[in-house]
């Protein structure tokens, strides 16, 4: 791998980001988007993919505990498919307990609750990344 994948967790309010380095060995969390409209996120995603060179997307899926789609992984899915009509590449990995493993991490970190609120998304999108960056290291080894 030598170009950077950027990695998103959606929510309904707001948009981690984490971006890997660009031989797909180091997640790191980048930013939240505050969400405003499909229309502006998507630009925000767009400049940000533009930053780091790259027109790849990771996007958590949020899949229920039986591994089934809900509502909202059809919100999460209707979103990307607005990213693939702006041109960017869009591959998906299951979410499931990434925010339980984002929020863990900050609280062991000595993180205020507040502080936490305004990180745990870009953090939750980097757990996304490092499990699929290591899925993916695993299968090309």
């Amino acid at each position: 791998m030598n170009e950077r994948i950027v990695c998103l967790d959606i929510g309904d309010v707001r948009i981690g980001v984490a971006v890997s380095d660009p031989t797909g060995t180091i997640a790191s969390p980048v930013e939240v988007i505050q969400r405003v409209g499909w229309g502006p996120d998507t630009k925000k995603i767009l400049s940000i993919c533009q930053r780091y060179d790259t027109n790849r997307i990771l996007s958590g899926l949020p899949l229920n505990m039986d591994g089934s789609e809900g509502f909202q992984a059809q919100k999460v899915r209707d979103f990307c498919r607005q990213l693939e009509k702006a041109g960017l590449q869009v591959v998906f990995q299951d979410e499931r307990l990434s925010t339980v493993s984002a929020e863990d991490a900050l609280i062991e970190g000595g993180v205020s609750r507040a502080g936490r609120k305004q990180k745990v998304d870009m953090i939750a999108a980097s757990v996304i990344l490092r499990q699929w960056l290591e899925e993916h290291k695993n299968k090309e080894a």
